[in-house]
């Protein structure tokens, strides 16, 4: 079922069944009451990324306060998405960017990678947070990706499941197309790695290469950004062994 988007819609962290009540917060009071001037018994889309979707109504008890009260499911809750989303930080305004197009594109987690070559800076967990659950009030999703700790690359890959086949960006590889790699990978547990702006290492490129159970794949003739090319990426992965097939 599509997402209705002529509905506002809200993440709450509340329970959801017919007649739950969630509670406004200081922020979605003044979002909901000051900003878009909704009135009372105004029609909304909530989801709290565990029990779907549903319509509630604006409830105002008070001048100050103000509930949102379900009254029906308009979507049940989908399986959530199982591509992990490996990145090494950006700078602030193109990591808010990345973030968002990552949940667009489907990223079940998103895991911060430290590389040697990061030029950004990582910041709050809770702003990379909170642009998930904007992305995903904007865009119908409604599984919450999760957003883990920063780790180094090294930290990562020795602890790393081998049953979840890594897929990396080498923007030195000879090649151009990365289909005929795409379409010989058997797992079905995927990740996607994207480097720094500055691109792996020498000594990372040859760590990675060295790892059964990563798949170094080309992105065309060009030279990409960092954030196109996470985007150019999970494209073709979803369209050839994701969920696009």
């Amino acid at each position: 079922m599509r997402a209705n988007f002529r509905l506002q819609r809200l993440f709450v962290e509340t329970p959801l069944f017919p007649a739950a009540v969630h509670e406004a917060d200081r922020d979605q009071f003044n979002y909901l009451a000051n900003v878009l001037r909704m009135e009372d018994g105004a029609p909304i889309l909530v989801f709290n990324g565990r029990d779907g979707e549903w319509r509630a109504e604006l409830r105002f008890s008070t001048r100050k306060k103000l509930t949102l009260v379900a009254v029906e499911q308009t979507r049940p809750q989908p399986q959530s998405c199982d591509l992990h989303y490996l990145f090494a930080p950006l700078k602030t305004g193109r990591l808010d960017y990345l973030v968002q197009k990552a949940v667009e594109m489907g990223a079940g987690l998103l895991q911060p990678v430290m590389t040697r070559h990061v030029q950004g800076r990582l910041g709050s967990l809770d702003r990379l947070r909170a642009n998930v659950v904007e992305a995903a009030e904007q865009c119908g999703i409604l599984s919450i990706p999760g957003v883990e700790e920063p780790v180094g690359l090294a930290d990562l890959l020795s602890g790393w499941d081998r049953s979840r086949r890594i897929i990396y960006c080498d923007e030195g590889d000879a090649g151009q197309n990365p289909l005929p790699r795409l379409s010989a990978i058997t797992e079905t547990r995927h990740a996607l790695l994207v480097g720094p702006e500055g691109g792996f290492s020498e000594e990372e490129r040859g760590l990675l290469r060295s790892l059964d159970f990563v798949t170094a794949i080309p992105l065309g003739p060009r030279i990409l950004r960092a954030d196109t090319a996470a985007v150019a990426a999970l494209a073709v992965i979803q369209a050839t062994i994701g969920d696009w097939r």
